[in-house]
């Protein structure tokens, strides 16, 4: 698609209301929030569901976050198509079987192991879907609103899973998980019809046909930069232990779960609020390790099992450090050129959930033999140690960022020619 000048999308956005005037970031932004609710919920009712039926922590654990080891799958196999022809089309046919997968776990009667089967599928699909509405973010939001838009999308997932949790918990004193899921698939289906009807086609940004082979060579060209590689390293790992503890709320405090998970959710919306919106990327660049820090060092805490008020102030201060992912994304993103944006962060946001999903089945598989509370502990620690050891490599890898600042879109990105499709956008643009 040539440059216009006076598309909305290339117009400075300042504030989330004039990011929410451009139409069609409105629709993204409405159908993320529908399918965030929709997911939120659904996972409740099934680790709910789960735990009644088996009382194990690791199979609550893994079908909480189960959908997570599949992405990986789609990072590695197909995550091409999020920059391939017709985005828009591959959104909406994405979106749709990520409906049929949430309705069908509304069947009666329904198998557990059909219903990890399931898991499995959703997660493949929803890892592409994730790749295809960042790169139509990239293209509907101006460069200099990119941390903005995120900010937002972040801020609305916080909000969508407090909502979520919390009126899951509260769904099902009256509901059966069944019906949970048929209101999680209406939401998803009603996010489904607003994508369809506000989003439009845009540019075709790979010239090679997308698939296994172009998905490959450009994973190859994304993890051969040491710079990219410290990235997603300080993006995936101390997330997903993190969230690893987040999956053992049910088992560590089955009545009081919910609450729990809302003031995470709450503390990662305050977060990505205060971190998008009223820092500047400098200020954020510069917080970010205390971010990451902060991430994990509350949750120590549960080592000696504190009451109620006290672990929900600490989940909510811990939650407050996910939005150490804003800064971390935009040095990725100044680092990827924009051929392969969304396939980029396609890559970057699979991983994230698949070590969501790694610090899951390790945080389950932990429980089987240490209390739920030793293991957040254990899990929480080791957040911490990885944070400190790979400080460094992030450091430099933002220190070659700003030195190839005037360098060429490609040097930049560290992209071979044949990933070059169109040049980056200046910096700051």
């Amino acid at each position: 698609m040539p440059f216009d000048a006076s598309s909305p999308a290339t117009q400075p956005a300042s504030s989330y209301r004039a990011l929410l005037r451009n139409r069609e970031f409105a629709g993204l932004y409405a159908g993320f929030t529908l399918t965030a609710a929709a997911t939120t919920m659904s996972g409740f009712a099934l680790g709910t569901l789960v735990n009644h039926e088996t009382g194990s922590p690791f199979l609550t654990a893994v079908s909480m976050y189960g959908a997570t080891f599949a992405t990986v799958l789609g990072a590695l196999t197909l995550m091409s198509v999020a920059d391939g022809n017709r985005p828009r089309r591959t959104l909406v046919a994405l979106q749709s079987v990520s409906l049929a997968g949430v309705a069908a776990q509304a069947i009666p009667g329904l198998p557990l192991a059909a219903r990890f089967g399931l898991l499995l599928v959703l997660g493949f699909f929803q890892s592409l879907a994730t790749g295809t509405r960042m790169g139509l973010l990239a293209e509907v939001a101006p460069t200099s609103a990119y941390a903005l838009a995120r900010s937002l999308m972040n801020i609305t997932s916080g909000g969508m899973a407090i909502l979520g949790y919390a009126v899951g918990a509260l769904l099902l004193r009256y509901l059966s998980p069944r019906e949970v899921f048929v209101i999680a698939a209406v939401l998803a289906a009603l996010g489904l019809v607003v994508v369809a009807t506000t989003v439009r086609e845009h540019s075709i940004r790979l010239t090679r046909r997308p698939g296994p082979r172009q998905t490959w060579t450009t994973n190859i060209e994304l993890f051969s930069h040491p710079g990219r590689r410290a990235l997603l390293l300080n993006l995936w790992v101390p997330n997903g232990l993190i969230v690893g503890c987040e999956a053992l709320f049910i088992s560590y405090a089955p009545n009081h779960a919910g609450a729990l998970l809302a003031a995470g959710s709450a503390g990662m919306l305050l977060g990505d609020l205060t971190v998008g919106r009223l820092l500047t990327a400098d200020r954020r660049r510069r917080y970010a390790f205390a971010l990451r820090l902060l991430l994990a060092v509350p949750y120590l805490l549960f080592a000696i099992h504190p009451p109620t008020p006290l672990a929900m102030a600490a989940v909510f201060v811990a939650g407050v450090g996910f939005a150490a992912t804003l800064p971390l994304q935009e040095q990725l993103l100044a680092l990827t050129p924009d051929p392969v944006r969304g396939q980029v962060q396609g890559v970057e946001s699979a991983g994230r959930m698949t070590w969501q999903g790694i610090g899951a089945a390790i945080a389950g598989g932990l429980a089987q033999h240490l209390t739920p509370g030793a293991t957040i502990t254990a899990l929480a620690g080791l957040s911490v140690a990885v944070t400190v050891c790979s400080r460094p490599f992030v450091v430099r890898a933002r220190t070659a960022g700003v030195e190839k600042a005037g360098a060429s879109p490609v040097e930049t990105a560290g992209a071979s020619p044949r990933l070059e499709g169109r040049r980056m956008s200046p910096p700051g643009r």
